[in-house]
């Protein structure tokens, strides 16, 4: 006898089909059908709990937003200084982003940039908290000295998150031919470095 699913637990298949197909066919190519097709209901039992298109995909980035909060949250702590507190934001966003590569997909879609504000409006918080995060330990780490004191925080975060933004370009229109946590780390480091008044294992 089949199951009968509660509401909470379709609404995460139905984003989970979302994703899926946002990786495979493009969010462009998202419609109600293909969700409905992609987990065996039918339209109307699709709308039933999205009742429009865009209240699906503004639940599509909160599920992103709450699985990058969790890579966050995880990365906080995790670092001896400042310095590899960054590295270790950098490495969980980019694990993310591989395990989940709908997310560039999205982020790089007319339906990001043109069509739907509130999807928009949620990723670019997304973002703007990404941004203080990484402001915040370079602040740190220029306090403590481990950072040049020409740098400014605002402006490290930026370059860092404009390495991602360029790295995972590069990744999905390679085909992912490269593993892009690993790459992502081996990059940042070295950004890093530049910014740097010293590298580990130097005398202070």
């Amino acid at each position: 006898m089949r199951t009968r699913k509660s509401a909470e637990d379709r609404k995460a298949e139905i984003v989970e089909a979302a994703l899926l197909i946002a990786d495979r066919l493009g969010p462009e190519r998202l419609t109600i059908d293909s969700v409905a097709e992609e987990i065996g209901l039918t339209q109307p039992g699709v709308f039933r709990h999205f009742p429009k298109k865009q209240n699906l995909w503004e639940a599509v980035a909160t599920r992103i937003g709450t699985m990058m909060e969790a890579r966050w949250k995880a990365a906080h702590g995790s670092g001896d200084t400042p310095i590899d507190e960054i590295q270790a934001l950098v490495e969980a966003q980019l694990r993310l982003i591989q395990g989940t590569p709908a997310i560039p997909a999205i982020l790089f879609s007319r339906e990001l940039h043109a069509r739907n504000e509130g999807l928009r409006t949620i990723f670019h918080g997304l973002l703007t908290r990404f941004h203080r995060m990484i402001a915040e330990h370079a602040s740190r780490a220029r306090e403590t000295g481990l950072m040049r004191p020409d740098v400014d925080p605002q402006d490290a975060a930026f370059l860092v998150i404009a390495l991602l933004q360029g790295l995972v370009v590069r990744w999905s229109i390679s085909g992912r031919s490269f593993d892009l946590a690993e790459e992502g780390a081996r990059l940042a480091k070295e950004q890093l470095r530049l910014m740097t008044t010293r590298t580990a294992g130097d005398e202070p």
